[in-house]
């Protein structure tokens, strides 16, 4: 990203003294325990919920459903509800979502990759304050 795209650090830090701006909102969104859970799975493809669920692992069916619904309203999930018997509701990415999805895993990959350097991090740190 070029410095003319960056938006100022004020801009996602904080918001007008009243409340929160609008990037910061969406920048929780996408990067709570369960929305990047989420994002990362459906990089692979579309999820039940069900699917999705048991893929994430250890989150209960309120917060799922909770966390899609912000994702879909800020526009990064996409919701199919088919009319059928029993019912069958299938969640993918939108482009954006997609996009927001690459980002977040990108993140985690470093995450991974760096594992052994926050370890150690934290390790002389609790040493230094022992």
């Amino acid at each position: 990203m070029g410095v003319s795209e960056r938006l100022p650090v004020g801009r996602v830090r904080t918001g007008d003294g009243d409340g929160m701006c609008p990037q910061r909102g969406a920048l929780e969104h996408v990067t709570s325990r369960w929305g990047t859970l989420a994002l990362i799975a459906l990089l692979d493809r579309s999820y039940r919920f069900s699917e999705l669920r048991r893929e994430i692992g250890k989150v209960s069916e309120k917060m799922l459903t909770q966390t899609l619904q912000t994702l879909e309203r800020d526009g990064l999930v996409h919701r199919d509800a088919k009319p059928v018997i029993p019912p069958r509701v299938d969640y993918s990415l939108t482009d954006l979502g997609r996009e927001a999805a690459q980002q977040v895993r990108a993140l985690a990959q470093w995450t991974e990759r760096r594992m052994a350097a926050i370890q150690q991090a934290r390790e002389e740190y609790d040493a230094a304050k022992a």
